[in-house]
């Protein structure tokens, strides 16, 4: 048996996604992602259930247009865990799935538009109890942002979550969680770090895209565990890149598993972890190669 852990786990406000804790005093949760078509509710759904037998707590899918809208209302009756719907410009997408029992939104205020359209859509998450992810990547900083910084950089990571932030916080809603990703593990970590001395509200770790099977795994391990291990995190992510030619994207997120146990009090099992990485995605690819 393992004694406590020495580390001191950053305080943050908790908020549920669906019946899962989320901040706080709550475990770390994990999550990972679908990479079907939405609008093929079957194997949407099968997906999900395979992720939720390899310990996944929350699930996120994406949801481009009105009708995969439809498809995830019913996607969400066939399936308990909590889903989060990626949402990215049209306001009424959001407004649509909270409507069907969306368990969390993945919005940047920034993208919805006018600011009626960003009050819209968080009136309704407030009426129905639902998060909102705010979710800030490198590759696509606001034009400004590149101007002022260059390059993406920490610095220009946190001032855009930081904007997102106060625009939450101008229409008084605190149910957020706020990502700060990036493909360069040390410019994520460095913009978490100095994210999390800024805000209270959870974080949602992750590398995007941080590679291959095996080097993306180490990537995302060497990232996420150098912030768990100073305390920092409250749900985490791991994205993969493609294999090349698997069906028609140019990018596509491997639904890998990071095993539950991740959490911040049994970091002494990483190298066990990591096993278990690499042999979720070998399942994964072998899938993949099925006719």
């Amino acid at each position: 048996m393992h004694g406590e852990s020495p580390i001191k786990r950053r305080e943050s406000r908790k908020i549920w996604v669906g019946n899962v804790p989320v901040g706080g005093d709550a475990p770390i949760a994990v999550q990972s992602m679908t990479n079907t078509d939405t609008n093929d509710v079957a194997a949407t759904v099968a997906q999900i259930q395979r992720l939720v037998d390899a310990g996944v707590d929350i699930v996120r899918v994406s949801v481009p247009d009105m009708d995969a809208a439809e498809a995830f209302g019913k996607i969400k009756q066939l399936v308990s865990v909590p889903l989060v719907a990626d949402i990215h410009f049209d306001y009424k997408i959001a407004l649509r799935v909270a409507e069907l029992g969306v368990d969390c939104l993945r919005i940047n205020p920034g993208n919805i538009g006018r600011e009626d359209r960003v009050r819209a859509v968080v009136d309704a998450a407030r009426d129905r109890g639902i998060p909102i992810r705010i979710g800030v990547n490198a590759g696509s900083l606001e034009k400004d942002l590149q101007k002022k910084y260059g390059e993406p950089t920490p610095a220009a990571l946190v001032e855009s979550a930081l904007r997102h932030v106060e625009h939450l916080d101008r229409l008084d809603f605190q149910d957020f969680k706020v990502s700060v990703k990036a493909s360069d593990v040390f410019m994520a970590v460095e913009a978490y770090r100095l994210l999390a001395k800024q805000i209270v509200q959870p974080l949602h770790l992750g590398i995007t895209e941080a590679g291959g099977l095996r080097s993306g795994t180490v990537k995302s391990a060497v990232g996420l565990g150098m912030l768990l291990a100073e305390g920092i995190g409250d749900t985490i992510r791991i994205s993969l890149a493609a294999r090349p030619g698997r069906r028609s994207e140019s990018r596509l997120r491997h639904p890998q598993v990071a095993a539950p146990a991740l959490a911040w009090h049994q970091l002494h099992r990483l190298p066990e972890l990591l096993a278990a990485e690499l042999r979720c995605g070998q399942d994964h690819e072998r899938a993949g190669r099925a006719p």
